[in-house]
């Protein structure tokens, strides 16, 4: 028994070894408190490793011209947290495909996010999700390399992260 112990351990330790550092990837439950930039506003995010992308709740999304720019107007924010408004160039527009139903199109923005230490600027597509329960959905394109996903866990980290703007 304790030499089967002892083979797993090792078996455990290879693996950790092999796969890039594994005390540099940060654990996060599959839901936490993510904090986003520009506006410092603190939203719940589903960390979702079905998801490709990343994903936003936005409002009052309006598109205008700046400098010969596409930019995007918008408001974030969840249900009882505080709204910001944010004006962010516009990075493309993503086709989205749906099952049975005709695509759709949304607008892509860099934001910065940070979720426990880690603090990434990353594209994030711009979406009505009220119907949702969490205001933001972060996928793989974000957490892959610096984030590890315990699903049986929630909430077991605080957004504090020494890169993000201080604003």
């Amino acid at each position: 028994m304790k030499g089967w112990i002892v083979l797993m351990l090792g078996t455990l330790v290879t693996l950790f070894a092999g796969s890039g550092a594994a005390e540099e990837k940060q654990i996060v439950g599959w839901v936490e408190k993510v904090r986003v930039f520009p506006g410092d506003v603190l939203l719940d995010a589903k960390v979702d490793t079905g998801a490709d992308h990343s994903s936003i709740h936005a409002f009052d999304i309006s598109e205008f011209s700046r400098d010969g720019n596409r930019w995007v107007r918008f408001c974030i924010g969840g249900r009882e947290e505080r709204k910001d408004i944010c004006e962010l160039q516009l990075v493309r527009t993503a086709k989205i495909k749906r099952h049975g139903a005709p695509r759709l199109e949304r607008y892509v923005v860099v934001l910065g996010i940070c979720v426990g230490n880690f603090y990434k600027e990353a594209e994030v597509n711009l979406v009505d999700r009220s119907h949702f329960k969490y205001p933001v959905l972060l996928g793989r394109s974000f957490m892959e390399g610096h984030l590890i996903v315990d699903p049986g866990r929630t909430h077991i980290t605080e957004p504090n992260c020494k890169e993000a703007p201080t604003r």
